[in-house]
């Protein structure tokens, strides 16, 4: 149910998020020369304007195909790693949370290139005369047999480099959160507390890793033209800022954020509803009550999504 739970708030989380995400993305990769986009609600309006409204969800099959295995590799591997460690701290959770962010990099990486190349694909028509991928699978077979394995795993560095301590640092800021926040299954205020634990976690793990955030679509966007512009990861730092300025790892940043709370609120309201509804189906109405030694425990095993 755990899992289930967690695929249904994770396409919660993606339904509400995406459209800033694609924001996000135009706003990472665009020309310094001729920029498209002044800022991030010129970008909203450019492309419902130019694109209708479909255009914020350019690319959404591939994390929605995606998300039930990123669902029980992340819950499989932070739990199973919880339980080998033996003690619900918060640098266990930590730990935890980092060993689930870089073993789902194998499916994330991969998704995220698809996503962030139909995001990018027809950018700035309605219709596109003339689209490259069908969608994201074609997206995926194309680059596959263009490119090869290496091809539909461009970007992997930086996904670790991202995923690795954004989980880490997710699942550190729910436990401080809930903590502080004194969350007890009886709670009347329990649902509120844990969409805005999840909301604030979810702000912090995008505040840690951000700038590599930047250079990695950087590169999986690099070639969408016809041309790569970057021959490494540190080929892409090095241009990014000697045209740019430091101030480029801030690109998109405002979308970011105002997308992460939402996404972590939708995806901890709809974890929890379920569960609570299931737990208490099945075991009955005395389900809530806390057990005194380990109630942060059940909140934790309650709602722990995995989106970001």
């Amino acid at each position: 149910m755990d899992f289930v739970a967690g695929c249904i708030g994770g396409a919660a989380g993606v339904l509400v998020g995406h459209p800033f995400d694609t924001v996000k993305v135009r706003l990472q990769v665009q020309s310094v020369d001729k920029p498209l986009y002044r800022g991030t609600y010129h970008c909203f309006q450019s492309i419902i304007r130019q694109e209708s409204v479909f255009g914020l969800y350019k690319g959404i099959g591939s994390p929605m195909m995606g998300l039930t295995f990123i669902n029980a590799i992340v819950f499989g591997v932070q739990g199973n790693t919880m339980r080998l460690l033996g003690h619900d701290t918060p640098v266990n959770q930590f730990l935890a949370g980092s060993a689930a962010g870089a073993i789902q990099c194998v499916i994330c990486c991969p998704m995220e290139l698809a996503k962030t190349r139909m995001q990018m694909q027809g950018t700035g028509e309605k219709k596109s005369s003339r689209k490259l991928y069908k969608n994201s699978l074609d997206c995926l077979a194309r680059i596959y047999n263009r490119e090869g394995l290496r091809g539909v795993n461009r970007g992997m560095v930086t996904t670790f480099l991202r995923e690795t301590p954004a989980f880490g640092v997710y699942f550190l800021a729910y436990d401080v959160v809930t903590r502080s926040l004194g969350c007890e299954p009886n709670d009347r205020y329990m649902i509120p507390k844990l969409l805005f634990a999840g909301g604030m976690a979810g702000i912090a793990s995008w505040l840690s890793t951000y700038p590599v955030d930047v250079i990695k679509s950087r590169l999986q966007a690099d070639g969408v033209g016809g041309v790569n512009q970057y021959s490494s990861i540190a080929d892409c730092v090095r241009q990014s800022v000697k045209r740019e300025g430091y101030m480029v790892f801030t690109r998109g940043l405002t979308s970011t954020l105002l997308r992460a709370f939402p996404v972590n609120a939708a995806t901890f309201a709809t974890v929890t509803l379920i569960l609570m509804y299931a737990r208490g189906t099945e075991e009955g109405p005395n389900d809530c009550e806390p057990a005194p030694p380990s109630h942060h425990t059940q909140i934790q095993q309650q709602a722990q999504p995995s989106s970001l």
